[in-house]
């Protein structure tokens, strides 16, 4: 039995992909994708990737995605591998008669829980409900904002309305509550498995507008995505005092989050 994924798989709708298969996709950018993180051939929140593939579906396509098709496909690009990334990309080619899927498997990968440094850009994802294709700017960005040695960026509209960073959800910590940003922005599967559950660890959890200009009333921020959780001590050239309660707490309640079998 194979632990870890070596190497990257990419099957379509359950066979090896072929050149033809990948020159289509890499010419076609209508379409989305859900991406998670497997242990033990488990996953955080499968019932939130299915519905996000289905309902984005619907939108793009007008048609349902059968959620037990979705895990046999992942299962089977799985095969014996136990711990992996996970993607599965939903297009749909002029010629075929339904959706196909793409079903890439990596080696597992984790989101370093050191502080995280965002640089702020003037950019908003369009249609930003969806985890949609094309996402050039998010990628520039992000290489911008390393290169300034920054971890990541943060996308901030009109006014310097944060939305989110360019790969995660960001959440700010005001001293009484978990403030999420009030503005245009993907709701990712651990913001939406975490949010909830905040409240019952004595955490409030509110949505509010968040502004660059407004950052300094804020102690302590933290990102979400699959890759897990990791706090943010500092944005442009604001300093976070950080929080280790806070984050501590926050940590806890995604570990009890269960892992669903694929």
């Amino acid at each position: 039995m194979t632990t870890t994924s070596p190497l990257l798989v990419t099957e379509v709708d359950g066979r090896p992909a072929t050149a033809d298969d990948l020159r289509l996709r890499a010419l076609d950018s209508y379409g989305h994708f859900t991406a998670l993180q497997v242990r033990d051939g488990r996953t955080r929140g499968l019932a939130h990737h299915l519905a996000r593939l289905d309902a984005a579906t619907r939108e793009l396509f007008g048609t349902g995605l059968d959620g037990e098709h979705v895990r046999g496909l992942l299962r089977h690009a799985l095969g014996d591998v136990r711990d992996a990334s996970a993607r599965v990309y939903v297009h749909r080619p002029d010629e075929a008669p339904g959706p196909t899927l793409m079903v890439t498997v990596g080696p597992p990968v984790t989101l370093a829980e050191r502080a995280q440094g965002l640089m702020s850009v003037p950019y908003q994802r369009p249609v930003p409900h969806l985890k949609h294709l094309g996402g050039f700017a998010q990628v520039h960005y992000g290489r911008l904002a390393r290169r300034a040695g920054f971890d990541d960026a943060l996308l901030v509209g009109p006014g310097g309305v944060v939305s989110e960073s360019a790969i995660a959800n960001v959440a700010f910590w005001d001293g009484a509550s978990v403030v999420w940003p009030d503005a245009p922005a993907l709701t990712g599967i651990t913001m939406a498995l975490v949010e909830p559950l905040l409240p019952a660890a004595g955490l409030p959890s509110v949505r509010r507008e968040v502004t660059l200009a407004g950052l300094s009333s804020y102690r302590a921020a933290f990102l979400t995505n699959s890759h897990g959780i990791a706090p943010v001590t500092r944005i442009d050239g604001t300093v976070l005092p950080g929080d280790d309660a806070l984050f501590k707490t926050v940590r806890e309640v995604y570990e009890t989050v269960a892992w669903d079998r694929i």
